[in-house]
């Protein structure tokens, strides 16, 4: 069970990362999410089929989810459509190109290819002694996996580049003042999230054995939610703790869902109210920052108040 949650907590945590980015950095609701987590595993699938290289596969995911969230980023800022529509609009459009990518299927099972994973467990197997099992040695792959593309992107965001990136989302006026490009920079930031988000769902598909045209339905709640969890387990500005936290916020989520999965039927919980109570815990976070923001708000009022007197 516990590594069933840190394997998946792990691979979402990596669309989380996105949605990290698109909503906190940037301030840009991104509603593509839904549409490119599939689109990374429509690109895995093809690429599987096709038989092209582990390693090109997943950048190609990563490539695939860039090049949708410029879309999504050239329809805001060319165009002057709305954020909230912009990201609509190519979701709906992915939908169809996924299914493209997936030759008219709604969905491609991996069963007779030899992935990634099933090598980190049949490595696993080879070592003899059932010293690690199959599900640990792809745990500490992920572990590997996500820890490298965290350092990666905190490595980024320590960049002059990426420190715009962060300031674009609270203060525009700044950057304008240091006569940047709001637009580039959001664009870069709205495509990399996605890419994040597509390699997630490469990762996924892997897993579980299969692609699917639903794969995203709902996914961009899932990762607010856990971005919302990450932010009550931490407390911190640095960028290595925001990231650090996300992937915790993942696993916390995931084992949440696990045990609503597990137990649920104790009050009378079907696997179709997860959705329903995924909505009500981003509720509760919000309504509890909401209250933990007039607190703050309040008691540096009083200190001030009685500063002065």
């Amino acid at each position: 069970m516990a590594e069933v949650i840190l394997i998946e907590g792990l691979i979402y945590g990596i669309t989380a990362l996105g949605v990290f980015i698109s909503f906190r950095i940037l301030d840009f609701p991104d509603l593509t999410v839904d549409g490119s987590f599939p689109l990374g595993a429509a690109i895995m699938a093809f690429c599987l089929l096709h038989g092209v290289n582990p390693a090109l596969s997943f950048f190609l995911s990563f490539l695939g989810g860039c090049g949708a969230g410029l879309v999504t980023a050239l329809i805001h800022s060319k165009l002057k459509v709305p954020s909230l529509l912009a990201g609509i609009l190519t979701m709906t459009m992915l939908y169809s190109v996924n299914l493209r990518i997936l030759e008219n299927k709604a969905n491609v099972s991996f069963l007779k290819i030899d992935t990634i994973f099933n090598q980190v467990r049949t490595f696993a197997e080879s070592l003899g002694g059932g010293f690690v099992s199959g599900d640990v040695a792809i745990v500490i792959f992920m572990l590997f996996f996500a820890f490298i593309l965290k350092i990666l992107l905190d490595l980024f965001f320590y960049t002059d580049y990426g420190i715009a990136m962060y300031a674009l989302g609270s203060n525009p006026q700044l950057i304008t003042s240091y006569g940047m490009n709001q637009e580039r920079i959001k664009g870069v930031g709205i495509a990399l999230s996605n890419g994040l988000v597509a390699l997630s769902g490469g990762l996924a598909s892997l897993y579980n054995g299969y692609s699917d045209i639903g794969y995203g339905t709902g996914i961009i709640v899932a990762g607010l939610a856990t971005v919302m969890l990450g932010e009550f387990l931490l407390r911190s500005n640095k960028i290595f703790w925001l990231t650090t936290r996300v992937l915790l916020g993942s696993i916390l989520y995931r084992g949440l869902m696990f045990l609503a999965r597990m137990y649920g039927y104790k009050i009378g919980m079907e696997p179709n109210d997860l959705k329903l109570m995924t909505g009500l815990l981003i509720i509760v976070c919000l309504f509890v920052s909401k209250n933990d923001i007039k607190h703050i708000v309040k008691k540096g009022l009083l200190n001030r108040k009685e500063g002065i007197t």
